[in-house]
Formats: C-alpha cells, structure tokens, sequence
C-alpha cells in the first residue's frame, strides 16, 4: 500500500509538470492508453481474456463511469490547483467509500463511525476554506474527482471477483483515454507534439500509474482491509512533499487542520468495531 502511494504521488507531479506543456485531454488519451497497453500485454502473457461476460456486468459499467468522472476531474485538479491541496481532498476516498457501502451495500455502520464519517468530510470543508479570500472554486474539481474514486472503488466491490487485476487495470486506465477524448471534444484544443522531456514525464507517469495500481489491488486483494487502508495516507506526505520541494507550494493553517481531521476520522473508522446485527 505505501508503494501504491508513493507511485500515485509521483504520477501526479508528472502529470502536473506535464500539464504546463501539453493540454489536459492529450496527456488523459496518452495516458490512459499507454497504461492500457501494458496491462493488456500483461494479461495476453497470462492468457487472461479481456472481453468476458463480467466486463460488461453493471457494476463494470457503473465502475467504468465513475472512473471517467474521478480521473478527469482529478486531473484537471492536479493541474490547475496545488498539488498538496487535491492530495489532501483525495484523501476522503476511503471515508465517503464507508458511507456509501452503507446506503447501497447496506453494511451497518454505527453512529461512531457515522461521527467519524461527519469529522472527515468538515477535514474536506476546512481544506477547501470557502469563506476565505485566497478561495478557489477550482478546489470543487479534487471533490468531484475524490466522489468520482470513490464512486470506482463501490463500483469495485460488486464487480465479478473473476476480474483480474490486469483486466481491471485495462478498463480503468481506458476509461482515463475516453475522458480525455470526451475533454478534448469539450475543449477543443489542438494536440501538440511533446518534446524529449515532456515526452519522458510522461513515460514515467505511465509506468508510476502501472506500478500504483498493480501495487494497490495486491495490497486490497492480499491483505486485511482494515490492516492496510490506514496505510493510504501516507500519500499525504508524498504529495505534499513533492508540492513543497518541486512546486514551491506552501502549506496553509487551514490544509494543515483539515489533514488532521480527514487521517484522524479515516484511521479512526476501520478501527471501530462493526456493529453486530440484531
């Protein structure tokens, strides 16, 4: 899990550093389909078939929505506002994964965790600090983008357990090739050919995307739920740490207290006991 978001947090710096040469929807098709690629080729070395019954099951189609809707509003997030700020707003996923899991899976979730659900999405409220004069409505774009991943990872858990990783990995990163078509439509900027170093970032953000998500479903897949769920905010350091050092970002009261509210109320929920059923 500390793997995954360390490759998550450099896949958005690339993609941030990128955004300042090529526009958003090239860098989402580029992306999204080199990411494809690989995992298509994976799963062809492992004689897994891309096109089965499972990927076309409601849960995909819903899963496939909601990762267009994450990744791109996400994207666009890392581009256009401080990369330590769409961190910190990503973090909530996990939160807003329990509530959901509550009114669509009807999983029991007690009101303690509801509390702690509550104090993680005020953490949001305070990063984003709409009463303040430095407030950016472009901060609604990491919301977006967290529901939208939030969304994906619902979607997910109803998914055939047939699905492999490498069959999950191919939809989910061309799904970021159709948003960026869907963007480009809707922006209706011309694509640029990238020189030698934008062209490395972006080869490099790939192969960080790859590794990030193969690392995640191994972790997910693998391992205790609860064990290894706190472990996603490590990307908190990694993303911040890259805005500050790479970015010349500064780190607000506000951000500060939101982080702390947002780790406190997602370490605190899978640690509280699930209720037991009448």
């Amino acid at each position: 899990m500390v793997v995954a978001m360390a490759a998550f947090a450099v896949e958005d710096a690339l993609v941030k550093a990128v955004s300042a040469t090529l526009p958003i929807g090239q860098i989402l098709i580029l992306f999204g389909l080199g990411g494809a690629m690989v995992f298509a080729g994976v799963a062809y070395a492992k004689s897994e078939s891309l096109f089965t019954a499972g990927v076309v099951s409601r849960p995909m189609r819903l899963r496939f929505l909601f990762e267009i809707i994450g990744r791109l509003f996400y994207f666009l997030a890392v581009a256009l506002t401080p990369l330590s700020s769409a961190t910190v707003i990503l973090q909530a996923t996990p939160i807003v994964v329990v509530a959901g899991a509550s009114i669509f899976f009807s999983e029991r979730v007690g009101w303690v965790r509801w509390v702690a659900i509550f104090i993680g999405l005020i953490g949001v409220i305070t990063v984003i600090n709409p009463t303040a004069a430095s407030f950016s409505a472009l901060s609604i774009l990491a919301v977006i983008g967290m529901f939208g991943l939030a969304g994906r990872d619902l979607a997910s858990r109803a998914a055939p357990a047939s699905l492999s990783t490498s069959v999950l990995g191919f939809y989910g990163f061309l799904s970021v090739a159709v948003a960026g078509v869907l963007f480009s439509l809707w922006d209706a900027k011309g694509f640029f050919k990238p020189d030698v170093q934008t062209l490395v970032f972006l080869l490099s953000a790939i192969i960080a995307g790859v590794i990030a998500y193969s690392a995640l479903m191994l972790a997910m897949r693998t391992g205790e739920v609860s064990a290894v769920t706190p472990f996603r905010y490590s990307r908190l350091l990694f993303g911040i740490a890259l805005g500050v050092l790479f970015f010349d970002e500064r780190l607000t009261t506000s951000m500060i207290l939101g982080s702390a509210l947002i780790v406190v109320a997602g370490l605190f929920i899978p640690r509280t006991k699930r209720p037991k059923p009448f």
